[in-house]
């Protein structure tokens, strides 16, 4: 089941969304926000899979509330205004309903939004073998034993791969892909840097080497590599 925010500033339009989730049996409506600092601070205490999301809002538009999400839910845009339909794709949105839509019309984006979430799967506390993550206008999967080390890019992450000299670039935090991946396998070595345990070569005083590869140790990280090189070591 996916749970769903609605952040409209039209209390006819959030009671319409509201009803419609109530139709579809694989949704749960977990909260109704009507603007985006509202729905910033429930998204705080309680995360959601599906955000419906209006564009035209007082003080903060949808957009730039979604652009300033570092991991953001699957999103379906509900808005008045064909115009910002290029730029809601760029960001990666699941479909885009324009108003007036009729239930069948929105049922078809839910459907779609589901299909994505399962595809996406569920992190459990060993992680996933692999999983899914945006690129552009399109799902790529990620194998977890392919990945050589991921590197932070403020609101974005590149999956290198051992498979691929071209990393993978997707709009994603280090702490969502850092929970998404088994403790186990990987180590943080600094701020901007995950990297997979078993593809270390060499450790130097402030760098550890995958082959000719350098990735920097912050000083905040020195004990995970400690961690790694003694693990009967506390942390």
């Amino acid at each position: 089941m996916m749970s769903c925010l609605v952040v409209d500033d039209e209390r006819l339009v959030r009671e319409l969304l509201e009803d419609n989730i109530r139709q579809i049996p694989y949704l749960r409506l977990a909260g109704s926000c009507k603007n985006a600092l509202e729905a910033a601070e429930l998204l705080q205490r309680q995360p959601v899979d599906l955000l419906f999301l209006d564009i035209r809002m007082p003080r903060l538009t949808g957009l730039q509330f979604l652009q300033s999400l570092q991991d953001p839910p699957l999103v379906i845009l509900v808005t008045a205004y064909e115009q910002y339909a290029l730029e809601g794709f760029n960001l990666n949105v699941v479909d885009y309903l324009l108003k007036p839509f009729a239930f069948e019309r929105f049922l078809k984006a839910c459907n779609r939004a589901y299909d994505l979430f399962k595809l996406k799967g569920t992190p459990d506390s060993g992680g996933v073998e692999e999983f899914f993550v945006h690129v552009e206008y399109t799902l790529v999967k990620i194998v977890v034993s392919d990945i050589a080390f991921v590197e932070g890019l403020k609101d974005y992450i590149r999956i290198h791969l051992v498979s691929s000299p071209k990393p993978v670039l997707t709009r994603m935090s280090m702490k969502a892909i850092e929970e998404k991946l088994p403790a186990a396998a990987f180590v943080r070595t600094h701020k901007s840097y995950l990297v997979a345990a078993r593809r270390i070569t060499a450790i130097k005083r402030d760098f550890i080497c995958l082959g000719p590869i350098d990735i920097p140790i912050g000083e905040a990280y020195k004990r995970n590599i400690d961690q790694l090189v003694n693990p009967g070591s506390s942390r």
